[in-house]
């Protein structure tokens, strides 16, 4: 039964090393390439120093491609943007479990928008800050953040993978997605982890050859699993 697989290999690349301007062709390069999923950091400048954009823009993505719209709210206030993100037309709703909010109320609501709801760590927050919601079964996808967040661009840290280890050893079902510097040479730790849902943003956006840079992801994910 399918209860006892290892949950897929997703590749989704991060639109924040897009070009914000043709971010409609951006993400049709990358679905084209392969791509399973479009990572889309909503950050408000106050939960993390840099501001990116929110549901308007997703909005309008949204009538450019058919894509699963996975989106990272770095913002203080996630509760005031289920709404918005789900008139918007986002799939994945993915809050911080280190904001000032209930967060088995937010997955509650997220699931009822229609969402999928997700929860996200920052690299000084333990493993256990998440066991309660995701004993509960409230998550679909935990996010370990593998740099700290509010920048693309920053170095992959190996020290979060004894994390994500830890969280698939407890959840062998649940998605398990790692966000900061996974390219080529971070890949196989964050894959072996335990991770199978593998956000890039550089390293896809920057590459030469999109296709072949989400494959080496995407088969890395798909070999650990063997």
């Amino acid at each position: 039964p399918p209860s006892t697989m290892a949950p897929a290999a997703i590749v989704s690349p991060s639109l924040l090393a897009s070009d914000f301007a043709r971010m409609a062709d951006e993400a049709k390069k990358v679905i084209d390439g392969g791509a399973d999923w479009l990572h889309l950091d909503i950050m408000d400048g106050h939960f993390v120093p840099n501001l990116t954009f929110g549901a308007p823009v997703v909005k309008c993505l949204a009538k450019h491609t058919d894509a699963f719209l996975d989106c990272h709210l770095m913002v203080t206030n996630p509760g005031d943007y289920v709404e918005p993100l789900k008139d918007a037309g986002a799939h994945m709703f993915t809050f911080h479990i280190e904001v000032d909010e209930d967060a088995a109320v937010l997955c509650d609501r997220a699931r009822a928008a229609g969402m999928k709801a997700g929860v996200a760590l920052k690299p000084g927050t333990p493993a256990e800050a998440v066991h309660a919601i995701c004993d509960a079964g409230k998550v679909d996808m935990v996010l370990v953040m593998t740099v700290e967040p509010g920048f693309g661009g920053q170095k992959f840290q190996p020290e979060m993978m004894p994390k994500v280890k830890a969280l698939r050893e407890r959840y062998p079902h649940i998605d398990i997605q790692v966000d900061g510097g996974l390219g080529p040479a971070t890949i196989e730790a964050a894959a072996t982890a335990g991770a199978n849902v593998i956000v890039a943003g550089s390293s896809v956006f920057g590459s030469d050859d999109v296709p072949k840079a989400i494959a080496v992801l995407k088969d890395a994910v798909t070999a650990a699993a063997k």
